[in-house]
């Protein structure tokens, strides 16, 4: 019995279902994250508002998402809201679900780096007679990023991995596609390493990505250290 077959693993190395797979991997992952930045930034104001009110509501928020696993969330999303009349299609679940989850966590890590500015930064610009959203996009928001975007490139690394989950529902990403070319030719080791390898490409390439951004937005607070010494 032949245990190692070279010649599926190098065959499947590049095929053409498989590569659309990472697409669709990429595509979900690029969405769950825009979905969960802008509600993560909301939660965030939640977070630091001055309401009890509202505050509670977003620690209940993060305590639901962050102390449940997300292969229930996708499981409920998407077959228990059919049973009060709330259908999405196997796409819309997973995308829901994972930004849903996905805010939970960015939500923290927006809130981290919002706090990291001085609070007397905010307070100066008020006097000049900014508006609060003029405050918040103009001198809040340009510093937090700093703190931001490692913690967030980790993220999105991850991300990229929790979108396999989303095969549970059948959503058509990578780890789908390789799980249905193993039933149809059962080269269950080959095709599980070439699926891996495809992650292994992505989070690499991502990688990349992350460290050009960490350059770009530390430049000036850089600047701002050699001009103080």
């Amino acid at each position: 019995m032949t245990i190692w077959r070279w010649d599926g693993f190098l065959d499947y190395l590049f095929n053409v279902y498989l590569l659309q797979g990472a697409l669709i991997s990429v595509a979900l992952t690029a969405g769950s994250l825009l979905c969960g930045l802008v509600l993560g930034l909301g939660i965030a104001v939640l977070r630091l508002s001055g309401s009890a009110v509202l505050r509670g509501v977003a620690v209940f928020y993060c305590w639901i998402f962050r102390g449940t696993p997300l292969l229930v969330q996708l499981l409920v999303i998407y077959t228990g809201l059919p049973l009060f009349g709330i259908r999405f299609s196997v796409w819309e679940a997973a995308l829901i679900g994972i930004s849903l989850n996905e805010a939970a966590y960015l939500s923290e890590i927006l809130r981290a780096g919002i706090q990291s500015v001085p609070k007397g930064q905010r307070e100066a610009a008020l006097a000049l007679g900014l508006h609060r959203r003029q405050v918040f996009r103009l001198v809040t928001w340009p510093q937090a990023l700093r703190v931001v975007i490692p913690p967030l490139g980790n993220s999105v690394n991850g991300l990229l991995k929790t979108t396999s989950v989303a095969s549970v529902i059948s959503v058509d990403e990578l780890l789908r596609r390789t799980q249905v070319l193993i039933q149809e030719r059962f080269m269950v080791l080959e095709l599980f390493l070439v699926a891996a390898l495809y992650y292994l490409v992505l989070t690499t390439l991502w990688d990349l990505v992350q460290r050009r951004l960490e350059r770009r937005f530390g430049r000036g607070h850089a600047n701002e250290a050699a001009d103080r010494r």
